[in-house]
């Protein structure tokens, strides 16, 4: 295990979602899945207790917990993508297999987790400050998925 592991907390299925990340993410896999020994507030001996997997390289630790806990916007996977394919079939693939669309970029999963789809010339021109960024905020400000042609266009003026 590595010293230092995204843990993201499911109610039953940590499997199924590391499995779907694994398919749409580049550098994504699922690794071990750990059983419950015992009986658990959570699960019963034997389900699926944790299952190792990565993000875009991220490792993570899917954790099987129960209906205790559920996902907020104050965690989210932000995935930088580089042009508007990219941006869409990542979008596309967690809103259209359950999840929903959100403000500015963001989005859900069916399980809960929050994604920020987030195309590059968006942060860039962020970084840039002042009036570019101001331009592009407003811009993104004004949509769900974000529009990499509209955002140029604004930083554009």
């Amino acid at each position: 295990m590595n010293k230092n592991t995204i843990c993201v907390w499911y109610d039953t299925q940590a499997e199924e979602a590391a499995h779907f990340y694994a398919a749409t993410f580049p550098d994504s896999h699922v690794g071990m899945v750990h059983r419950s020994p015992l009986d658990n507030p959570g699960n019963k001996a034997g389900d699926v207790l944790m299952v190792e997997f990565s993000v875009c390289g991220i490792p993570c630790i899917g954790l099987n917990g129960g209906p205790a806990f559920s996902q907020t916007e104050a965690f989210s996977f932000q995935i930088a993508t580089d042009d508007q394919e990219e941006t869409d079939r990542y979008w596309n693939a967690i809103v259209g297999n359950g999840g929903a669309e959100s403000a500015c970029g963001w989005c859900k999963d069916k399980w809960g987790v929050n994604w920020q789809i987030t195309p590059r010339v968006l942060t860039d021109a962020m970084a840039q400050g002042g009036e570019t960024a101001k331009r592009a905020f407003g811009a993104m400000m004004t949509m769900h998925k974000i529009d990499v042609a509209a955002i140029e266009a604004a930083v554009r003026g």
